[in-house]
């Protein structure tokens, strides 16, 4: 029988802070139950909502996170750890800038800090196991993403090593989420190695075709590299686990093509806005989704230069809901057909014997 998208759900990341209802898991998610969702989706490394230590050792913790949240009202969706995957591969030109996501032990020293988030990334497939689920999200991090564009002439051989090394880094991360029955659906997003279609393949080579290397899919992400984004599904809708919906722009002009000349989010010719604000056709991307039979969870990553976090968030669950497409248990024209056999098929087609 085929199963409907679960939704809304919201990724609280960009929303967790100090100051209340954002600061604990109880009062964020009763927020977001408020506001219309069924679902969050938990950053691993904000200990003011989750402790991924206990998380991966204690299933009794992470039946108290899950009590929690249906007390509000809603369930997780997926755990991610998304600023830990990004560190298991980092480049030396970013090291100063991808201390500040580890912790200060481990600052100013590249393998200490590679070694710490590999440990959490194969925490994170531990507790989401814990937590009943079968998907989780991150980013792959980065060795090659410096040398994007070809100059200067990049030596041969580069990109393939760049990847075997991710792969290398990667594979054993990954063996402990197939341990666990668990899927890893990396998020394909410049500023990681896996930016597009075309890097995906060259990483799912380099593992052989791990079967839990898995995408979470955000369209916003190909608007601003001008990929198609439907056509992104139709190739690689088995590998997709997970959902961001989170919308964009790209409006070039005589200055700015998809590099923004450096410019900031307000003023990039690609930019990210909130949902229904942008160019993403959602109706296209949520009948593809439901025609290929994705039935986990469509989650909103708000991420806007204009519009408040708020008004965002608050915007986001009844535009989800709106697009989730109820998928149908029979045909328009069931209603038209009629029982035959194998012998009367044989005679509409005036076959005799």
């Amino acid at each position: 029988m085929p199963q409907s998208m679960k939704g809304p759900g919201i990724f609280l990341a960009q929303f967790a802070g100090d100051e209340a209802p954002f600061n604990s898991l109880k009062s964020i998610a009763l927020w977001a139950s408020e506001l219309g969702y069924k679902g969050v989706q938990i950053p691993t490394w904000d200990g003011r909502l989750f402790d991924l230590e206990k998380a991966a050792s204690s299933k009794g913790y992470c039946d108290e996170v899950k009590g929690t949240c249906a007390e509000a009202g809603v369930e997780v969706t997926e755990l991610s750890c998304h600023l830990q995957g990004q560190l298991v591969a980092v480049h030396p030109a970013y090291d100063a800038q991808f201390d500040g996501f580890a912790p200060e032990s481990v600052h100013n020293n590249p393998k200490a800090r590679q070694a710490w988030a590999v440990d959490q990334a194969k925490k994170c497939a531990i507790a989401s196991r814990n937590m009943g689920l079968d998907v989780a999200v991150g980013f792959t991090g980065a060795l090659a993403f410096p040398y994007l564009y070809p100059w200067p002439q990049r030596p041969a051989g580069l990109i393939e090593e760049a990847f075997a090394e991710l792969a290398k880094r990667w594979k054993p991360i990954l063996d402990v989420y197939e341990e666990n029955g668990v899927d890893l659906g990396f998020e394909i997003h410049p500023g990681e190695d896996i930016f597009d279609g075309a890097t995906f393949e060259l990483f799912l080579d380099a593992l052989d075709g791990h079967k839990r290397c898995t995408i979470n899919y955000d369209p916003s992400h190909f608007v601003l590299q001008q990929l198609d984004y439907l056509a992104f599904i139709d190739i690689y809708h088995e590998r997709i686990s997970a959902f961001h919906v989170k919308d964009a722009e790209f409006n070039p002009t005589g200055r700015q093509g998809v590099y923004s000349g450096y410019a900031s989010w307000m003023e990039r010719a690609g930019r990210f806005r909130s949902l229904g604000d942008g160019q993403v056709d959602f109706a296209g991307i949520f009948s593809k989704l439901a025609q290929y039979g994705y039935s986990s969870w469509a989650v909103l990553e708000w991420e806007c230069a204009i519009k408040s976090a708020e008004q965002g968030a608050a915007e986001g669950a009844p535009f989800i809901d709106h697009h989730i497409i109820r998928v149908t248990e029979k045909a328009f024209d069931d209603f038209a057909g009629g029982k035959s056999d194998r012998a009367a098929l044989r005679k509409m087609m005036g076959i005799e014997g």
